[in-house]
């Protein structure tokens, strides 16, 4: 998340002329997989694996801001790297009795067995940054404040932390703009001893920088630490602005740190981007935002994902912003209920969520459509559809089942219910005609009311 200085003008001009500039909505083809997440505008993504599973914490743009409108934190899973199952909202700075607002990039790591979300926030105590952190005893939550008040305070610029636990069991984290700090953590993970320390910010370390006198070097914001082969990498948003994603290298957690160059140039409608590297299944993936999503920009933005690889020397390659992850790790089995709000790409849905059914996705015009990637209905095949939806409509709302595109081969339709509301849901059935082998499915709904045209909790095949 950026930190405006509101005292230097230049800088905050320059800031809100790069939005008009490259708040530009990006067209997406058909085939794409970026972003991720198109139900709603998400931003500084928290990649993470549990169990097998890859979760990726995300902050929240409100819809329609001009501003840094965030209140919450989401949550993402994948078991494929292509379809994406939604959890909703896991933490919100209001969760915090000490917090009075913006819930900004934050990142989230398991310890034995518990799990500790590091959450930057402004704190009502001196109306400045402060970095809390909350605990649950799963990846979902429910997450609490364990200490009552900022883990760390110190001075303007306490935003964007990143926590890394090397393999000698010591946790580290790092955080700040404009300046770059760290602190090792405790072994309970909620507290720390030691002082907090400034990393110099030097050419040799951060590159260097030319178009602004407070700062010498390309180092913005929001820093991610990761390891592999024993080379410590340091990601990072630079400047000037739009940003792009820098990196540094160290034989160690506490530096110093070596520039290595450019890991992702400046691209994508957004004059912010933010890092976030996980090793999955033996590959490894960059996680960044963007504003490419329809009505998107530096305001509104949406999470993506590219496969990353390195030279032989532990250099990057460098990326570019594509259409994301064309092969999934493995299929999806229809036998299973599936959530609705498990997808590979969407359009004209948003995400809901309500005390009766959790989370679930909401159709708002006609022709609105669910792309799930690889299921696999295998030999036997499918021979019967089954879903759980609701509308408020009398006009008839119709959902169909489709395979390879939205104007596919229709398997199943099924004509959705008035049942009222969001809140009171019904099953519905379709035959299906022996569908077998792998297929991309498309869910695609057909209707004449203008928004809310249906309610989609879930979904499954039967033999």
């Amino acid at each position: 998340m950026l930190n405006i200085n509101f005292k230097n003008k230049g800088r905050f001009t320059l800031l809100i002329v790069m939005f008009f500039v490259v708040s530009i909505t990006i067209t997406k083809p058909i085939n794409a997989q970026n972003p991720i997440i198109q139900t709603k505008y998400t931003a500084d993504p928290a990649p993470m694996v549990w169990n097998d599973r890859l979760y990726v914490y995300t902050t929240h743009d409100e819809d329609g801001s001009t501003w840094f409108t965030m209140n919450n934190w989401n949550l993402y899973s994948t078991d494929d790297m292509v379809n994406w199952t939604d959890h909703g909202k896991i933490l919100s700075y209001s969760d915090f009795e000490w917090a009075k607002g913006d819930a900004w990039a934050a990142q989230c790591i398991e310890r034995d067995g518990k799990f500790y979300m590091y959450v930057p926030m402004i704190s009502r105590i001196n109306n400045r940054g402060a970095i809390g952190v909350a605990v649950a005893d799963t990846p979902m939550g429910p997450f609490y404040d364990p200490i009552g008040e900022p883990l760390v305070q110190s001075e303007w610029g306490d935003i964007d932390p990143t926590v890394f636990i090397d393999d000698d069991g010591q946790a580290y984290l790092y955080w700040g703009n404009p300046n770059l700090y760290y602190v090792k953590l405790n072994d309970n993970m909620i507290s720390y001893d030691g002082e907090i320390v400034k990393v110099p910010l030097t050419e040799e370390s951060f590159g260097k920088r030319d178009d602004d006198s407070d700062r010498n070097t390309l180092y913005e914001e929001g820093p991610w630490l990761y390891k592999r082969n024993d080379l410590y990498y340091l990601f990072w948003p630079g400047g000037p602005i739009p940003e792009h994603i820098g990196y540094s290298t160290s034989d160690s957690p506490i530096g110093p740190w070596k520039y290595g160059g450019v890991v992702m140039p400046t691209q994508g409608g957004a004059f912010t981007n933010h890092p976030g590297v996980i090793d999955f299944r033996g590959k490894t993936y960059f996680f960044y935002h963007n504003g490419a999503l329809p009505g998107g920009g530096g305001f509104n933005r949406s999470v993506c994902v590219e496969e990353m690889t390195f030279n032989q020397d532990g250099s990057v390659l460098q990326l570019n912003m594509t259409e994301g992850i064309k092969q999934g790790l493995s299929t999806l089995n229809p036998y299973i209920m599936n959530q609705a709000e498990t997808i590979a790409f969407s359009e004209g849905f948003k995400a809901s969520q309500n005390k009766e059914v959790g989370v679930f996705v909401t159709a708002n015009k006609d022709n609105s459509y669910i792309k799930v990637r690889d299921v696999d209905f295998k030999e036997k095949g499918a021979t019967q559809f089954r879903a759980r939806v609701s509308t408020t409509h009398n006009d008839p709302v119709t959902l169909e089942v489709r395979l390879g595109s939205i104007d596919g081969e229709k398997i199943a339709s099924v004509r959705i219910p008035r049942t009222g509301g969001s809140n009171r849901w019904a099953l519905v059935n379709s035959d299906v005609p022996g569908v077998t082998g792998v297929h991309d499915i498309y869910f695609v709904v057909k209707g004449r009311p203008q928004s809310h045209l249906m309610y989609f909790d879930y979904w499954m095949f039967s033999e």
